[in-house]
């Protein structure tokens, strides 16, 4: 009998954006682009569209223990993405829980800031988060504001900032930091990765577009799905940064609100002439 494969089932643990472009519904869309099963908890509900977030609405942390615990009492998962969290005491929680079932194979996107410049994590839960959770993590993918604050407000502006960033993230406690440049000035991208043998600086150029809503998310979500398909974590991330490099080349493709639009997460399976809309 021929073996077949086996199919990861990958679960988001974030806030969800109505808007499709960030949280739980960008990484279900992610998860499903790159082969793997997508499942989710949800944090938090927030009010948001491609301008800006009007508001915010944390889930009960009882309810959100109730949702993981079920999950997990069914459902294998090979890998966990933490997106928003929102408040210290739904951070702790999911820290604790993830603790109780064993998670080892872990990304972390730190989310803090929306684009709109809406705040999405309360500052008393960055203790939280940099205390519980990045020790848990296997991968961790800060972008330079929110290495700033994990790091306590120190700027990193500059790629030799960045590599000194990611060796201070990673004694935190996860086993592989990266870096995102995304906010440096120029025509390139650099991200800085550090695995504790060595860092890797990977490099492309910058993509003229608007539709950048949720990138982080998209990232972390496809490392996330890549890490049990990929032989080692380097590969993973490599793959899964070059599946969003697309993402963003296609992004014009579509026509989502008026502010910044979403990536286009089914590049590789929709065709500008021939999608299965028409």
């Amino acid at each position: 009998m021929k073996n077949t494969p086996r199919i990861p089932n990958v679960l988001t643990i974030a806030g969800v954006d109505p808007s499709g472009g960030a949280g739980v519904l960008a990484d279900l869309k992610t998860f499903s682009a790159l082969g793997a099963y997508g499942t989710g908890v949800v944090a938090a509900l927030t009010a948001q569209n491609t301008t800006g977030v009007t508001g915010v609405h944390a889930v009960p942390v009882d309810f959100i223990e109730r949702q993981i615990d079920t999950l997990f009492a069914d459902v294998r998962i090979d890998a966990v993405k933490l997106g928003m969290l929102g408040t210290v005491e739904i951070t702790r929680a999911v820290a604790a829980r993830l603790r109780h079932h064993g998670v080892t194979r872990l990304v972390v996107d730190p989310v803090m800031v929306a684009k709109s410049g809406h705040h999405l994590l309360a500052e008393d839960a960055v203790a939280a988060l940099r205390d519980e959770v990045l020790p848990l993590a296997e991968v961790l993918t800060p972008n330079l504001p929110e290495a700033e604050v994990l790091l306590g407000g120190e700027a990193v502006r500059d790629v030799a900032r960045m590599r000194e960033a990611a060796r201070r993230l990673r004694a935190l406690g996860p086993r592989i930091v990266m870096v995102k440049g995304g906010h440096l000035p120029g025509a390139e991208c650099v991200d800085v990765i550090d695995d504790g043998t060595g860092q890797l600086e990977l490099r492309s150029p910058r993509i003229a577009t608007k539709n950048t809503h949720g990138t982080g998310c998209t990232l972390s979500a496809a490392i996330a799905a890549l890490l049990p398909q990929r032989p080692g974590v380097r590969e993973a991330i490599r793959d899964a940064r070059d599946y969003l490099m697309g993402a963003l080349a296609a992004a014009d493709e579509l026509s989502v609100g008026r502010g910044h639009g979403p990536v286009q997460h089914f590049w590789r399976q929709w065709k500008a002439d021939a999608h299965p809309g028409g």
